[in-house]
């Protein structure tokens, strides 16, 4: 296999440097300029009355659409730069020998920067399986990687500031690490289908390859550009959501489904989530609009990681490689480790 030339790596190019450069200029002058932008055009050009339910709606949207996408184009740039270090082979082969308690909080961390989604369940599962990783790990990650990506985690950081996107981490990473441990524990490797355990230690080796940061560049804005199309139907449609939340939603009706006064609560919005199927992106909007109409923070996470985490979509995938018991027992473990973070955070944070 050919290995690229790593010595110019920390030399590039003046034309890499310079496009490096005015890229971030645009996107500064871009994030300044959105908010007053979106104000103008919903309250002047449009002539929309200010403090009506239209008017609000419709200002939401201005100001998030844009918002949420120069993050994703500027921030998940950079995060995708630096998972570009933890392919998903280099992945399992650091997880390949590790104890129950070593490998599984290792595998709920490294799925916060390792991208996931319902749709990769499968060729995940059967890959870390032909590595020989155990399956109270391989859940671990499995779990952890929608609950806690990055791109959800990078949305919260720049809406709502560190403090939130921190106790969202800490939380998908509580459930995580406790959902692989009691899987592993459980010893349901049973229920796994016998073709999948046929394919262990058939998985190939890990070859190193190096290569230049203008290719890493390259790389990681070609990836963020394929994402940000992708999810971006997801994202207008969580923004809209969002948008009728702000606008329209009573702060009484908000608060008497998942008001502190209602004691079934965080149970209420984790049932309402599990049908419900998005990624994590398209979720943001909907929790801005909940929070500013007064839901806690429990509950609205809560919210969150269920429609991420245990959405019907996945369970579904995930019966092409383990049998229903298997499944069952997944989603009552993420479900019991979700309603628990949801009631803590609520009693935690006023």
């Amino acid at each position: 296999m050919t290995t690229l030339d790593l010595r110019a790596s920390h030399r590039p190019h003046l034309p890499l440097r310079a496009t490096v450069a005015l890229s971030v200029g645009a996107w500064l002058v871009a994030w300044l300029a959105e908010a007053p932008l979106a104000d103008w055009l919903a309250f002047t050009a449009f002539g929309l009355e200010r403090g009506s339910h239209f008017g609000e709606a419709v200002a939401f949207f201005l100001l998030d659409v844009p918002k949420v996408l120069l993050l994703l184009l500027g921030i998940i740039t950079v995060v995708t730069l630096i998972r570009g270090f933890f392919p998903p082979e280099r992945v399992r082969a650091a997880l390949a020998g590790r104890g129950l308690l070593a490998g599984t909080v290792t595998a709920a961390s490294f799925g916060i920067v390792t991208p996931s989604c319902s749709c990769s369940a499968v060729p995940l599962f059967i890959g870390f399986v032909e590595a020989g990783i155990p399956l109270g790990v391989t859940f671990a990650f499995l779990i952890s990687s929608p609950m806690v990506n990055e791109v959800a985690l990078v949305l919260l950081w720049g809406l709502f500031g560190p403090g939130i996107a921190l106790v969202y981490m800490t939380a998908g990473l509580v459930v995580a690490i406790v959902g692989g441990l009691v899987i592993g524990k459980l010893g349901m490797e049973r229920y796994v289908e016998d073709y999948v355990w046929a394919l262990q230690g058939k998985g190939g080796t890990v070859t190193a390859i190096t290569i230049t940061w203008q290719d890493r560049i390259h790389e990681a804005w070609a990836y963020t550009k394929e994402l940000v199309r992708r999810i971006t139907p997801y994202l207008l449609i969580g923004i809209g959501i969002g948008a009728l939340i702000h606008g329209y939603a009573p702060t009484e009706l908000v608060a008497a489904i998942g008001g502190r006064s209602n004691p079934l609560a965080v149970p209420i919005v984790v049932l309402i989530a599990i049908p419900l199927y998005s990624n994590a992106a398209g979720t943001i909007p909907i929790v801005q609009a909940l929070l500013g109409k007064g839901m806690p923070l429990g509950t609205t996470l809560g919210f969150m990681m269920a429609i991420t985490a245990i959405s019907l979509p996945e369970f579904i995938i995930l019966r092409r490689v383990i049998r229903w018991p298997l499944v069952a027992t997944f989603g009552t473990v993420v479900t019991i480790g979700i309603l628990c973070i949801g009631y803590l955070f609520n009693a935690l944070i006023p």
